[in-house]
């Protein structure tokens, strides 16, 4: 696998994520915890997969600069900016998520895991 694989990698592993939380949202509302649980760990394993492929690839690939001008730039810096302080809050979040559920302490878990 080379550097120029990881982008489409990064972005299976991002969607396995997605669904991955998608069908544990459905299992709670269905009651099945086990299989919930299954799933949500899923989500984890696979989210840190995407996570460690994606800083690997950015600290190899380097930066690229964004050459828009005029109001798409504007538009692209607020999408990045909100991007990323939201991609540097989901880490703490689920582990305070996933630390809560695996200590049984579902009321609270439950409030977390809607941030």
């Amino acid at each position: 696998m080379s550097l120029s694989d990881l982008p489409a990698l990064n972005a299976t592993l991002n969607g396995i994520s997605a669904v991955f939380i998608c069908i544990g949202l459905v299992l709670i509302k269905q009651g099945r915890r086990k299989a919930h649980r299954s799933a949500m760990l899923g989500a984890v394993v696979s989210s840190t997969l995407f996570l460690a492929s994606y800083l690997y690839y950015h600290f190899h690939a380097g930066t690229t600069r964004f050459q828009g001008t005029g109001a798409a730039r504007t538009v692209y810096f607020a999408i990045l900016g909100s991007h990323t302080v939201l991609a540097a809050a989901v880490p703490v979040l689920v582990a305070i998520s996933v630390t809560l559920a695996l200590r049984g302490r579902f009321e609270r878990h439950r409030a977390w895991a809607r941030w």
